[in-house]
């Protein structure tokens, strides 16, 4: 599942692995980002210390056997880190989804955590491209989803979502125990206070408050990328 920042991925990463089914992953790959950017997010030092930074270890592990006797194998991924230098090729082992947002809203939560983002930190290009790669290989796009979709009918976004990924809908992805999961980053304390109390999706705070002038811009740029993904989702 490619996201972006601030798209409601956690809560995604919440229903799936509520599957009895699913082993589920969060941003393995982002520890190589923080090592390669050098950016100054919260936690980054710990980050590192605590998760595997050599993508092409993080690949071997992500295309290989999915562990503790699950079948599906659910990986939460922000676009963005996803860097120019790794290989594609991986990617053609996976079946591929994308999750998207309207980019003001978006980008009126993250400027809360990232007061000056580029179009690179919104995950939208970088999205596109790998929609892309995947049309181009199979031939048909692979599904979307809006995340206010999710939020607005979630049992009927996620059964579609299933089926395209020839999944069978749960009734389980739809709520879920309030608490940390074992399997969230060292980076949760930073970004998953809401989530870790969520028992299900919940409609977003109102993000009306104005954007300064350059995230206006932003998000004017923003928007040719998600409307190139939100003319296949599913509704």
């Amino acid at each position: 599942m490619w996201s972006g920042p601030r798209n409601i991925s956690t809560a995604m990463m919440r229903s799936f692995g509520n599957r009895p089914d699913t082993f589920v992953c969060d941003e393995p790959l982002y520890a190589h980002y923080l090592v390669h950017t050098r950016l100054p997010h919260p936690g980054a030092d710990e980050v590192i210390r605590h998760h595997e930074s050599d993508w092409r270890r993080v690949v071997d592990w992500l295309t290989g056997p999915i562990t503790e006797g699950k079948t599906v194998f659910y990986q939460k991924h922000m676009a963005h880190h996803l860097l120019p230098h790794i290989d594609r090729e991986w990617l053609d082992a996976l079946d591929h989804a994308f999750l998207i947002r309207d980019p003001a809203r978006m980008l009126s939560s993250l400027v809360e955590f990232l007061p000056h983002p580029t179009l690179a930190d919104t995950g939208l290009p970088q999205q596109v491209e790998i929609f892309e790669r995947v049309e181009r290989r199979t031939g048909r796009p692979a599904p979307v989803v809006d995340a206010s979709d999710v939020v607005a009918r979630p049992e009927a976004t996620l059964r579609r979502l299933c089926a395209a990924l020839d999944l069978e809908f749960t009734p389980a992805m739809l709520t879920w125990p309030a608490a940390p999961r074992a399997a969230d980053g060292v980076w949760a304390k930073h970004w998953y206070s809401k989530v870790e109390r969520s028992t299900g999706f919940a409609p977003q705070e109102s993000t009306s408050r104005p954007l300064d002038p350059a995230v206006r811009h932003l998000a004017a740029e923003c928007a040719r990328y998600y409307e190139r993904l939100a003319a296949h989702r599913l509704t």
